[in-house]
């Protein structure tokens, strides 16, 4: 079997009375990015320190390809890349001189730092600023220059916590494609995110974090599953006709399923059967129904975590409703 490129079990850390992990377990297979789904102090970053090395448990262990983060710390440290949640490089030095500065005190020669440096500043399209000092980088530069600085040594885990905080989409969706080949050229990866949408392109497995204890894992598809299953949403081309779609919605429900209607002119209901869609689009082309879109599609995953935690608030056997108008589509028709 493989060993698990990251594996905690029990993580446990309190400061006084405060208790930010409660127990954690975190497991992360070889060449996949493990998404750490949490609220702001949900515990993320204190389990992302711990396995970095940068704080130790008081209960629990944890192993970073196969090596122990207590007892083999400095082994560690020599197999990981961190990026922490706000750019740790020194803007008075050129991205060059912050890559390799890092080099050096990776032991490379200066001769092999200075070649990592121009290969990584050219893979994160840095060359042109190379020669810069990095406080006149924009936002988006200074996180690709100091995730660039994470992999000079060419770590096989990587430990980003919240790394798109403050960033805008366009440059969000940048790191995204960073992570994306991180992950293509063999690194595992474990992305702390409060971006569900994040979480839902990158991670190939999502834990939820909250209070410090793992209230789910699963993969996003799996955990899409919690608030159960597809949704159809149909927005008509005329408001006369609501009425009539509600009516055919009504002969595709799932059982139980209600419609409902969660925006002017929308109606949406649970699903269960194959052939729902396809149903459905014979019925209003039968009966003359004319839409402007017409969606089947799992829950987000900002409706699983709203549905886990507020069931944990709740109390057990209490769950939130699951709000329709938080979906992404997985087939949309649209005029």
């Amino acid at each position: 079997m493989t060993t698990p490129a990251i594996e905690a079990t029990g993580l446990a850390k309190r400061y006084g009375a405060t208790t930010a992990l409660d127990g954690v377990d975190l497991v992360a297979e070889p060449g996949t990015v493990l998404g750490v789904l949490g609220p702001n102090g949900a515990g993320k970053t204190t389990a992302v320190r711990i396995l970095s090395t940068l704080l130790r448990p008081d209960a629990g262990t944890a192993r970073v390809g196969g090596l122990d983060v207590v007892a083999d710390a400095a082994a560690v440290r020599r197999t990981i890349g961190l990026t922490g949640q706000y750019a740790s490089v020194d803007e008075d030095l050129t991205g060059t001189q912050n890559l390799v500065l890092i080099g050096a005190l990776l032991d490379l020669s200066r001769r092999e730092a200075r070649r990592r440096a121009a290969e990584l500043l050219e893979w994160f399209d840095l060359s042109d600023a190379a020669s810069r000092p990095a406080k006149t980088y924009s936002g988006g530069m200074r996180r690709r220059l100091d995730l660039a600085a994470s992999l000079v040594g060419r770590p096989s885990v990587i430990f980003l916590d919240e790394p798109t905080t403050g960033l805008d989409p366009a440059k969000r969706e940048e790191m995204w494609d960073v992570v994306r080949r991180l992950v293509t050229d063999g690194a595992t990866v474990l992305l702390t995110t409060q971006y569900l949408e994040e979480a839902d392109a990158l991670a190939d497995e999502v834990s939820v974090v909250d209070h410090g204890r793992v209230i789910a894992h699963d993969t996003p598809t799996g955990l899409k599953r919690v608030v159960g299953g597809q949704r159809l949403t149909v927005r008509t081309a005329d408001q006369a006709d609501l009425a009539d779609v509600d009516a055919v919605l009504r002969g595709v429900a799932a059982s139980g399923g209600e419609v409902a209607s969660p925006q002017r002119g929308v109606l949406s209901v649970p699903v269960s059967a194959d052939d729902a869609l396809a149903r459905t689009v014979s019925e209003l082309a039968g009966r003359g129904l004319a839409v402007t879109e017409l969606s089947l599609h799992l829950p987000s995953l900002d409706e699983v975590f709203f549905t886990l935690t507020s069931a944990r608030t709740q109390g057990a056997g209490e769950k939130a409703e699951p709000s329709a108008d938080r979906s992404q589509p997985l087939l949309e028709v649209s005029q």
